[in-house]
This record gives structure tokens, C-alpha cells and sequence, in this order.
């Protein structure tokens, strides 16, 4: 691929190359689009709205609270964990303002996993969200964690805000008792930061910006070294990407996906910060009807999402009585986006959902289709500007086109390496290299398609058999909700297929599923077990998560 064939479809106005140098660091380009949007509404959630002066306001008070009152120090790591909520842009620029590297947290995390990423990151500070306060009371003393913040819900919602805290925990009890020895609350926080002075900390494009940890899928979570410059280069690639369909001013984003996760926190508030765009941050994207009522509320121009989350918004009846009219573009990525799911949610919006590809290690996003109209369905695009991907054989030699391989990224969005672990970042990199693990395929013109992950893949007689081909297939099926396949031990053959299917219709049997497969797989493809369940393990971002299939 070295003439870089996928150039020739890039859309046109999509520069190929991009300059990750435009700002120092992610502070100064932070500060850039506040000066030159401030009166703008920046991030709209449970009914509230701030500007971008607003935000930064209280980001430089929480700034100053850190420098001033806190032992907190540039470079030293301070971990968030919350849902999506005002709170957050608010801490993490602050963390960033005063020259911290920030440590997203899933708060869905259990005291295990939680204690394992604090001690792993040398987390020195933490903003938590009082739901989890009790996980963290339990694993405290074993990390070395100084300044606890505590958030509440409601806090940046005004007088509202108090009664949004008294029923959430006192009404809905979902705040278990907790005791935190010097704990201070978010919004003593941000007066007591108010009267400080703040003094802005000289970063660079190599200083680390975010300590994001991979989502342990495979084996142990590890965090992802993203630096100042892996972040900008990320986010003038996804500018470039759309330029087509955005423009500055004008963009509403819907912000299902939690910001703790890598692809809402580039491309829905760091991308969408350079077009100056209103966040809707929706806090709890699995209270469907309640996610619907804000997309009616919201006239929106943009949704990324992941293909349960599509899929589900499908499903409801209501979903389809939403304003489509000035929706402009559906991203998805996280997982495949299946073929079905896709082509419904065209029918359904008017708007296609162009699939990208991505990584934690890469900032995230390395491919996408593009989105002047000429994407491919089932393929995850052509690599963004200042990107190369290339196809490689397990002896590190480049296969034909459409031969499938590991797949190859290099780019400036790629990390610096994993977080005090020489070992595995030497496992992944080859020079400028990422091995990605995952297996993949390029044909003549440049479009790349993901066919598995490499560790995924189910070898039958010798045969490879790539579950997101087989879960492609079943979840085009009518009757059919969701779909995950796996490979189980077999004497016969190494490992057969197995499907476990949530349904659509209670009707439908396992004979109508296997006589489906055989129709579009080849007879070792064809799932040897079908099992029903009511629903599939799932990531915090609703990836559907194979390994805890049983």
C-alpha cells in the first residue's frame, strides 16, 4: 500500500495531510475555541446550559483550587470518575488548566478493578461521583490517593439541582453511606477555587495528556500514554474528516457514549469543541424513552454511537416520531456496525451511519468512511489524514489486496506506549508501528474492512472463522434482536461456532436460525449451537463482550 491507493476516494475539500503542530498543547487549543465561541452554548444536560465562558470559568476555579490548596503537581495523575454530567468537562479542563494528566474512570468498575488502575497510574487525586463514593471508601487506603473531590448529580443544576440530589439519594437510595476522611464536594471546590489566583503550567505536545486505560478485553487493562500532540492530531483529523457535512457554529452533538470512554471524549468533546458545537450530554443512554424524549427537545445535527446503541434506539417505537431534519451524520464505532442495523437506520433517519475504526492506543480514530455520501456499508473506511494503515502476514510481510491480515497503524494520533510497561508497548510497536491485533482486509480502492480480532477468532478444521461474519449474517435475521458468537472446544474440530441470540420474536427456533445461516455461510461458518438468552454482557459503552458469553 505504499502509493496509498485510498487517497484517490478521499471526499473532495479532505485535505490528506493535517498539521498536529496547529497548538502547543491541548490546554492552548482549549483555550483557542473558548475565546473564539464564549457567549456559545457549550454542553446542555438535564435541562441546563453552559457557555463556553461558563465552563471555563469554573474549570480556572477548579484549577486554582488544585494549584492552591491541594499537593496536586503537573504531571501528577488525577482520576474522574463519573457519568456523563456538567461535572465533567468542568474537571477535566480543570485538570488540564492546572497542568494534570487525567485518568478516565468507568464508574461501573468494581473495587478490584478500580484499586488495580489507581495503583497501576500512581493516581495521587480522584473526582468521583457520590453513586460510587462507598467503592472507593473500601480501596482507598491501599492507593495513594490524597485529594478526594466528590461530586453530586445535581450540583451545576441550580435550585434544581438540590431536589435532583434529595430524591437520588434519599427517595431512589442510589447513594450508598460512605465515609471519606477529608473529602471536600465539588461545589466547595469550585468557591473555594473562585478567590484563588491560577497560574497556567508550560505543557508541551510530548507531555502526557490522558492516561486512558484499554478496555482489558484481552487480558490486563493497561494504560494508553496519549500525549498532548496524540490528542490535537486526533482531533484536527476528525475537523478535516467532516468537513464536508460540519461547520463551525453551526453543529448540535448528541453525547450518548460516556466521555470516559476514547471516542466520546475525542470526537464528541474535544473535535467538536474546534467546531464551536452545543453538547447534549445524555448521563443514562439505557433509560431509552427518556433519551428519546431529549433527542425530540434537541434539534441535533450529529450522534455518534456504538451498534447496540443504534440498534436499541430502532427498537423503540417512539424513536421513530423524532425530528430528523436537521440530522446531518451518524458515526459508529466501538464494534462492527452490522449491515442491517445500518441500512434500517437509513430508512428510519435519512442520515447514513458511516462506521469508523479506532483503538485507545491510537487517540482513537485511524479510519473512517467517508461522509460526502460515497461510504461503504461493512467497511470501516480509509484512513484519516496523516494516517497509514497496512495489512501484514504473522512474518511482518505486507498480503495482497483483499488477502486478510493484521492490521498496521501509523500515524501522530498513535500513543507513546503503555504506561510503565516496556514489555507490552515492544509487543505492539514495530519502528512507527501499532500492531493493532486486530485482522482485517484492503481491496483496490483503498477501503478498509475489519474481519475479526485476531484473538477472537474461531478456528474450525483448520478453517478461520471471524464471529463478526457469522453475527452479520443472524442479525439480519427479522426475528432477531442481538447476536454474539464465540468458539467452543470440539473434538471433532478444534473449536465449533456458537451463537447466543436475544430475540425479536418469541417465535423464533434455532432450526429457523441454522436453515438462515446456511443460506449466506458455508457449512463449517454455520453456528453448531444456537443457545437464547435475554440479554448479552456488555462494556460500559454497550459493547457486546464476547469472552462472558455462556
Amino acid at each position: 500500500m505504499a502509493t496509498k491507493t485510498w487517497l484517490k476516494n478521499y471526499p473532495k475539500g479532505v485535505s490528506d495531510e493535517i498539521n498536529p503542530d496547529n497548538n502547543e498543547s491541548v490546554l492552548e487549543f482549549y483555550e483557542d475555541c473558548i475565546d473564539k465561541y464564549k457567549d456559545m452554548p457549550a454542553y446542555v444536560n438535564m435541562g441546563k446550559t453552559l457557555t463556553f465562558r461558563q465552563v471555563d470559568e469554573y474549570a480556572t476555579s477548579f484549577a486554582a483550587y488544585i494549584q492552591n490548596k491541594t499537593n496536586l503537581k503537573k504531571g501528577d495523575r488525577i482520576a474522574i470518575q463519573m457519568p456523563n454530567l456538567l461535572q465533567f468537562p468542568i474537571a477535566m479542563f480543570g485538570a488540564i488548566k492546572a497542568g494534570l494528566v487525567v485518568v478516565n474512570t468507568n464508574p461501573l468498575y468494581t473495587e478490584r478493578e478500580m484499586e488495580h488502575q489507581f495503583k497501576d497510574a500512581k493516581i495521587k487525586g480522584i473526582v468521583i461521583l457520590s453513586n460510587f463514593a462507598s467503592k472507593l471508601e473500601a480501596i482507598k487506603k491501599n492507593t495513594g490517593i490524597e485529594t478526594v473531590i466528590v461530586a453530586n448529580i445535581g450540583d451545576m443544576l441550580g435550585f434544581k439541582g438540590y431536589i435532583v440530589n434529595f430524591v437520588v439519594k434519599n427517595i431512589k437510595k442510589m447513594v450508598p453511606p460512605y465515609h471519606l476522611d477529608g473529602a471536600i464536594s465539588f461545589k466547595e471546590v469550585l468557591n473555594q477555587g473562585k478567590g484563588q489566583s491560577y497560574s497556567r503550567p508550560k505543557l508541551t505536545g510530548s507531555d502526557i495528556c490522558y492516561l486512558q486505560y484499554t478496555g482489558g478485553t484481552t487480558g490486563i487493562s493497561k494504560g494508553a500514554m496519549l500525549t498532548h500532540r496524540n490528542i490535537l492530531a486526533n482531533m484536527e483529523q476528525i475537523y478535516e474528516w467532516f468537513k464536508p457535512v460540519l461547520r463551525d457554529k453551526q453543529e448540535t452533538v448528541i453525547t450518548a457514549l460516556p466521555l470516559y470512554h476514547i471516542f466520546a471524549l475525542t470526537a464528541n468533546c474535544l473535535a467538536m469543541l474546534k467546531y464551536g458545537a452545543k453538547n447534549v450530554l445524555i448521563t443514562n443512554p439505557r433509560d431509552m424513552p427518556a433519551f428519546i424524549k431529549e433527542l425530540k427537545k434537541t434539534p441535533f445535527t450529529l450522534m455518534t454511537g456504538v451498534n447496540t446503541l443504534f440498534n436499541g434506539l430502532l427498537n423503540q417505537p417512539d424513536f421513530h416520531n423524532v425530528d430528523f431534519s436537521n440530522f446531518k451524520l451518524a458515526v459508529g464505532g466501538g464494534m462492527a456496525v452490522q449491515k442491517a442495523v445500518a441500512e434500517r437506520w437509513e430508512k428510519v433517519t435519512g442520515t447514513k451511519l458511516a462506521e469508523g475504526y479506532g483503538l485507545t492506543e491510537t487517540s482513537p480514530v485511524v479510519a473512517c468512511n467517508p461522509v460526502d455520501g460515497t461510504m461503504k456499508i461493512g467497511s470501516i473506511g480509509l484512513p484519516l489524514p496523516s494516517t497509514e494503515l497496512k495489512i501484514m502476514d504473522d512474518d511482518g510481510n505486507e498480503v495482497p489486496v483483499n488477502e486478510p491480515g493484521e492490521i498496521w497503524v501509523k500515524g501522530p494520533q498513535v500513543m507513546a506506549g503503555y504506561w510503565e510497561k516496556p514489555e507490552d508497548t515492544k509487543n505492539v510497536m514495530e519502528g512507527e508501528w501499532l500492531k493493532t491485533g486486530d485482522v482485517g482486509t484492503v481491496n483496490e480502492e483503498g477501503f478498509f474492512r475489519i474481519v475479526d480480532r485476531k484473538k477472537e477468532m474461531i478456528l474450525v478444521s483448520g478453517f478461520n472463522v471471524y464471529p463478526n461474519e457469522v453475527e452479520d449474517v443472524i442479525g439480519q435475521h427479522p426475528k432477531v434482536l442481538e447476536v454474539g458468537v464465540k468458539g467452543m472446544p470440539d473434538e471433532k474440530t478444534t473449536e465449533a461456532v456458537k451463537a447466543f441470540v436475544v430475540k425479536k420474536d418469541p417465535s423464533l427456533t434455532a432450526d429457523e436460525l441454522k436453515a438462515h445461516c446456511k443460506k449466506s455461510l458455508t457449512s463449517y461458518k454455520v453456528p453448531k449451537e444456537i443457545v437464547f438468552r435475554d440479554e448479552l454482557p456488555k462494556s460500559n459503552v454497550g459493547k457486546i463482550l464476547r469472552r462472558l458469553m455462556e
